[in-house]
């Protein structure tokens, strides 16, 4: 059962990108790319070169900086962000109970846990080490986490890659429910035309 809730809405402004380039190993992947998005955008980016999409996406989180350009997200926002590959996030020796506590405003394990049995984790599979998840596994845990976060303004880099059909299903469902402001990539065509 995948329900994001954003915290706070966001205002009339919310992400101004100006003429973004970057070059990756010789290569320009991103080319003076500009556009505004706004309050209610759902935005599918889609082509053959997924990592122009994903180094888009990693510019507008602060994880990579431009060769040229600039973007600025409105005052209101809050991101959250579902990277393509998410291992480096679950570094750490600790349970999925622990890696989500860091992202809960409340400080109890039976409130994290109950956003891992949506996720279809139950009893003593929350205190199963992230290490060790499977890459299905740690979407899931990454779907949860961004529960969590209640951000207005989510980007999601290929999601539906690792799931199964009904956990694709529940992804889109939710989704579509969102009521923030959305920026993806997918080779799923039914996901990307329904969203």
């Amino acid at each position: 059962f995948v329900e994001f809730k954003p915290e706070r809405e966001t205002g009339k402004e919310v992400l101004t990108v100006k003429n973004i380039s970057k070059t990756i190993d010789g290569k320009k992947v991103l080319n003076n790319v500009s556009f505004i998005m706004q309050k209610g955008d759902k935005i599918a980016f889609v082509g053959s070169n997924t990592l122009a999409a994903t180094t888009l996406f990693k510019i507008l989180m602060g994880e990579m900086e431009p060769d040229s350009g600039t973007f600025k997200w409105g005052i209101t926002t809050t991101q959250a962000y579902f990277p393509k590959d998410n291992s480096r996030m679950f570094g750490e020796d600790e349970t999925m109970t622990d890696y989500l506590q860091k992202y809960s405003t409340e400080d109890d394990d039976t409130f994290v846990r109950s956003f891992l049995g949506r996720m279809l984790f139950s009893g003593d599979e929350a205190l199963k080490n992230c290490k060790v998840l499977s890459g299905g596994e740690r979407v899931r845990v990454v779907l949860a986490k961004m529960m969590l976060e209640g951000a207005n303004c989510m980007i999601f880099d290929e999601p539906t890659s690792h799931l199964d059909l009904e956990s694709i299903q529940a992804l889109n469902d939710g989704l579509l429910a969102f009521k923030g402001m959305l920026m993806f990539n997918s080779h799923d065509h039914q996901f990307v035309d329904s969203l």
